[in-house]
């Protein structure tokens, strides 16, 4: 476990879920220089302070010592919010100390100091400033922070648009601050979420239909090449049988399987707020009349899923986490779809061809089948065997 120090104390810290095995800290020279910064120019914490996509919650553990009336973390992912309870809790600070919002959750209606860790995705980092202009008055602080590749042009200008003139700082190990003063810009509508109409080649009874996607899902404005070779390879003849979805995104797998299969129970997970609530509300436009039910899991992948209880597993899993490319999520994904599935029950899992996924589900289930390819992709299929 690694320690944090700050003006306000020294926190230690992990990421979620706690593995002794990872090296990465739950912090990084961004974080740093965005608590130094506010030490250093004396900024006054003492009203209502809101935290954007704090990734482990290094920035709110830190910021609870510091006594601000209001404490408000909004973030769009379960594990940074698991994470961020557990290291205030670890910290004496304690949950209480901290409003822990999701994306979808109604933002404070008064903010006077906005931190924000600028997210991989653009459109998230949209939609949030929108969701929160509203909120930010003239004499707001606004202090954004990420790392120097994580920060652009396309960057600065949402937060020059929408909440006011906008400048950045030096580099400080390879991280940046950006400063922005209140003017009230842009009173456009916030343009999310966005709906558009997959294609009439879009495969599994998709075609033409319309889907929705709020800011920060994975493609959000098409559909992407990895999901339409796997939409062509799903199994079929699924009768009554549980299927997961897992890492749904916005569900347009699990939907296609839903209207081939109308006997099919399915489960949507993610640890996306964001993918979740696109995944219900596509659902529900195109089976909730018919009275088509499913659950929906905002979490740790299957991990609170019952062992032996599901029979198909699908999975197109991410390789990165944040900045970093790692195998490390699909791994667990596999491991704790084993652990889920029935005897005889399968994962099918889409993936680049060069990630060698078939080497990991052979180590994990004793088998991989390789169920089609293309020249980027492979779909591949492991079964439970007891």
């Amino acid at each position: 476990m690694n320690r944090l120090t700050t003006s306000w104390g020294t926190f230690p810290l992990t990421r979620f879920p706690e593995d002794p095995r990872d090296q990465l800290r739950a912090w990084d020279a961004a974080d740093e220089y965005l608590l130094n910064h506010l030490a250093e120019t004396g900024t006054d914490l003492s009203g209502t302070v809101a935290v954007v996509g704090d990734r482990w919650g290094a920035l709110v553990t830190a910021l609870a010592a510091a006594g601000p009336t209001e404490l408000v973390q909004i973030s769009d992912s379960y594990l940074g919010r698991t994470a961020t309870a557990r290291n205030l809790a670890r910290s004496d600070a304690g949950r209480t100390a901290v409003r822990l919002l999701t994306t979808q959750d109604p933002p404070p209606e008064r903010v006077d100091v906005l931190l924000v860790r600028v997210p991989k995705s653009l459109a998230l980092l949209e939609d949030q400033l929108y969701r929160l202009a509203p909120a930010v008055h003239a004499d707001t602080v606004v202090v954004g922070t990420g790392m120097v590749k994580e920060i652009h042009t396309s960057t600065l200008s949402l937060f020059e648009r929408i909440l006011g003139t906008t400048r950045t700082s030096l580099a400080v190990k390879k991280a940046r601050l950006i400063h922005t003063t209140p003017e009230g810009r842009d009173a456009r509508a916030n343009p999310w979420p966005y709906r558009y109409e997959l294609p009439a080649d879009a495969p599994a009874g998709l075609a033409g239909r319309t889907v929705v996607n709020e800011a920060g899902v994975f493609c959000a404005d098409r559909l992407d090449i990895g999901t339409r070779f796997f939409l062509q390879h799903l199994p079929r003849g699924l009768g009554r049988s549980r299927v997961v979805d897992l890492g749904c995104g916005n569900g347009v797998v699990g939907l296609a399987v839903a209207l081939a299969e109308p006997e099919a129970e399915l489960l949507f997970t993610d640890e996306s707020y964001q993918a979740v609530a696109s995944a219900e509300e596509n659902f529900a436009a195109h089976l909730g009349h018919a009275g088509r039910k499913a659950e929906f899991v905002v979490g740790d992948g299957l991990a609170d899923v019952a062992p032996a209880s599901v029979d198909v597993v699908l999975n197109n899993p991410p390789f990165h986490s944040h900045q970093a490319t790692t195998d490390r999520t699909a791994r667990r994904m596999f491991t704790d779809a084993r652990r889920a599935l029935r005897p005889g029950g399968e994962l099918l899992v889409v993936g680049n061809r060069h990630l060698g996924y078939h080497v990991t589900l052979r180590r994990i289930f004793g088998n991989c089948e390789l169920v089609a390819s293309d020249p980027k992709f492979v779909v591949l299929r492991a079964v439970r065997r007891g």
